[in-house]
């Protein structure tokens, strides 16, 4: 018991707040960019454009079969060798934005399809244009559709800023390296606590998640 309260001591903890604060930031920027990306990508991979669409789909698919930390690595190692110099917070977050607006891509493009034909066939016969059609019609019924598969995603990539403690991010699992590297006793607290730390923030992101898909789905 004691070893529990030595490792919690206000200074660790104040510590590991730190590397939760980062944690956090990484997560909300990479989930804003990642978003807005993976949903340009997704809707431009669905519509089909001669050439683009085929050139975005084959990008997305090789970076959805690449492991992310190579990726990681990528940003923080190759960046500099062509001449773009990041800090291991905006490598962290190039990696994440790069990887996640792939996997989101497909999520966006898979919610679209969904959506059943004769929507678009009856918005086109109202008068609307394709794009149009495509932003009061079919979006809003897509977005209802795949948000379970969106938030998933999210969660997922705040569990993955973890990977980036390889490139001395000092996010939060760096942070609590550091305290039980100082007292190896301190390890099992330390792992328990930031898995409840992630808990945390991922339940609310899950909370905040389902509440919008409510709100979405009254306004449907």
């Amino acid at each position: 018991m004691s070893t529990f309260i030595n490792a919690y001591s206000p200074t660790n903890l104040r510590f590991l707040l730190e590397g939760l604060l980062v944690t956090v930031e990484v997560s909300i920027i990479s989930i804003v960019l990642s978003y807005i990306i993976g949903l340009i990508l997704g809707t431009i991979r669905y519509m089909k454009i001669k050439y683009i669409s085929a050139i975005v789909g084959l990008i997305i698919d090789i970076i959805r079969n690449l492991p992310l930390l190579l990726i990681i690595f990528f940003t923080y190692f190759g960046f500099p060798e062509l001449g773009i110099h990041a800090t291991p917070f905006w490598a962290a977050i190039s990696a994440l934005v790069i990887f996640e607006s792939a996997m989101l891509a497909e999520i966006v493009r898979g919610g679209i399809k969904a959506v059943p034909e004769g929507q678009m066939e009856g918005a086109r016969s109202n008068g609307m244009t394709y794009l149009q059609a495509m932003r009061h019609v079919i979006m809003p019924q897509a977005m209802h559709m795949m948000m379970p598969a969106l938030l998933s995603q999210f969660v997922s990539l705040v569990k993955d800023t973890s990977l980036a403690t390889i490139i001395i991010l000092p996010e939060l699992l760096y942070h609590a390296q550091i305290i039980y590297s100082q007292n190896t006793t301190y390890m099992i607290p330390m792992y328990l606590i930031i898995a409840a730390m992630y808990f945390v923030v991922c339940f609310a992101l899950s909370l905040f998640a389902q509440r919008l898909r409510k709100k979405l789905g009254k306004e449907a």
